[in-house]
C-alpha cells in the first residue's frame, strides 16, 4: 500500500505482506500503524520504544518497521532522549489552519460553567510568541463587570492570565520594561519570580488591582498532550466581589481546567484528571 504526501511517500507493503500471511488482510498493517499514532498522540508524556511495543502488543520486529516508516513520514518523530512524540505533520496541519479554533471549542463549555457558577467574566488565553493573548470570553452577567477583553492587549505581568504563563515556565519572566499601570503592579523581576512561586503552590494566580485599580483576576494552567502548559483560564471582576473568595474560586477554576486539559489529551473526564 502507498501513501504520498508531497515529496514523501510512504510504503507500508512489507508490513500488509507481514501482515497478509496470518490474516489474509492488508488492512490490519494499516490499523496497526494508525494504532501506534494514535497511542503516541494520545499520551500524557513521550513514550519509549518497549512502551509502545508494549501497548501495541506486537512483535519488536514489526514495531520497529512501523515506527520507521512513520518517522519517514513525520507522523511520529524521537525527543531528545529518544522517545516518541507526535510528528512534524501534525504541526504543520495546526500552523496551515487556526491553531486554537479546536482548544476554544473545546474549552467552550469548562468556560460557559465558571460563568453560570460565578456570574464573572471569563477569559482563555494563550501565547503568541512572548505575548499573551486573549483568544476567547464568557461575559459577566453582572452589569458592573461586562467588558470585551478580546480586542485588549494587557500586559502580562500584570494579568493573572499573563502570571500563569510565567508561574508555569511557559513564558520567561522579563528582565526589564515591566510598567507600574498602578502602585501595586509588580515590575521587579525578583518579585513576579517569587509571586509565581506562590502561585504554583496553590495552583492558581492572582491580580488584585494591579492591571486596574478595583479589578481582580484569578487564572490558572491549562495543560496539553505533553503536559506543558497551553493556555490559562480564568475570571475577573470588582475587588470587592472577588478578594473574599480567590481560594472558592482558584479551587473551582482549577477543576474545570483539569477537565479541559484531560479533554485535550483525548480522554474522557470520566477517567480521571491527571
Amino acid at each position: 500500500m502507498m501513501w504520498d504526501h508531497s515529496s514523501t511517500s510512504w510504503n507500508l507493503r512489507e508490513e500488509a505482506t507481514v501482515t497478509e500471511t496470518s490474516s489474509g488482510s492488508g488492512t490490519q498493517a494499516v490499523d496497526r500503524a494508525a494504532q501506534l499514532v494514535s497511542t503516541v498522540v494520545h499520551a500524557d508524556q513521550p513514550l519509549s520504544f518497549a512502551e509502545l511495543q508494549e501497548a501495541s502488543g506486537l512483535a519488536k520486529s514489526t514495531t520497529s518497521r512501523m515506527l520507521t516508516a512513520l518517522e519517514r513520514t513525520g507522523l511520529v518523530e524521537r525527543d531528545a532522549a529518544g522517545c516518541y512524540v507526535a510528528g512534524s505533520l501534525f504541526w504543520l496541519y495546526a500552523a496551515r489552519h487556526d491553531p486554537w479554533e479546536e482548544l476554544v471549542r473545546l474549552a467552550r463549555p469548562s468556560m460557559e460553567r465558571i460563568g453560570a457558577t460565578t456570574s464573572e467574566t471569563v477569559h482563555l488565553s494563550v501565547t503568541r510568541g512572548e505575548k499573551v493573548v486573549q483568544v476567547a470570553q464568557v461575559d459577566s452577567r453582572y452589569l458592573l463587570g461586562t467588558r470585551d477583553w478580546t480586542e485588549v492587549e494587557v500586559p502580562a505581568h500584570a494579568s493573572s492570565l499573563g502570571k500563569v504563563f510565567y508561574a508555569w515556565g511557559a513564558l520567561p519572566v522579563p528582565r526589564d520594561g515591566l510598567e507600574p499601570l498602578t502602585v501595586t503592579t509588580l515590575t521587579d523581576p525578583a518579585t513576579l519570580e517569587r509571586d509565581g512561586v506562590r502561585a504554583r503552590k496553590r495552583g492558581y494566580a492572582v491580580t488584585v488591582d494591579e492591571l486596574e485599580v478595583g479589578l481582580t483576576g484569578i487564572a490558572v494552567p491549562v495543560h496539553g498532550t505533553r503536559g506543558d502548559v497551553v493556555a490559562a483560564l480564568g475570571i475577573s471582576g470588582p475587588t470587592a466581589r472577588l478578594e473574599s473568595r480567590l481560594d472558592e474560586l482558584g479551587r473551582h477554576l482549577s477543576s474545570q481546567a483539569g477537565q479541559l486539559s484531560t479533554l485535550l489529551r483525548g480522554r474522557s473526564p470520566k477517567e480521571g484528571v491527571a
